[in-house]
């Protein structure tokens, strides 16, 4: 069983920046793709990023070129860093877990967060 724990989330301006951390309680994490979903109030999931075990990267074309992903393996963490956000990246931002070693959209996930917050402003 692998537990996941998101923090990083807050209330920023538009155009500004947060770092959002996904911390695994398990040294197995390592097996896993890690990918960052987001849901709006009223919308659907939406994935955002998602990188593998060999730290290959895959973006959602709404995030590309401003948010990047990084995972560190001894530390057992999966950062998303995110700039020049806009109030339409507003959201509930969960990590999952998934056993298939893709960067890109998987369903279903293994394992959830759950959740952290972000809030730009206008």
């Amino acid at each position: 069983q692998v537990q996941l724990v998101e923090s990083g989330g807050g209330l920023v301006q538009t155009g500004g920046s947060l770092r959002l951390s996904c911390a695994a309680s398990e040294r197995t994490f390592g097996n896993y793709a890690i990918h960052w979903i987001r849901q709006a109030p009223g919308k659907d999931r939406e994935f955002v990023a998602g990188i593998t075990y060999g730290r290959i990267t895959y973006y959602a074309d709404s995030v590309k070129g401003r948010f990047t992903i990084s995972r560190d393996i001894p530390k057992n963490t999966v950062d998303l860093q995110m700039n020049s956000l806009k109030p339409e990246d507003t959201a509930a931002y969960y990590c999952a877990a998934t056993v298939k070693n893709e960067p890109s959209p998987v369903s279903p996930y293994d394992y959830w967060g759950q959740g952290t917050q972000v809030t730009v402003s206008s």
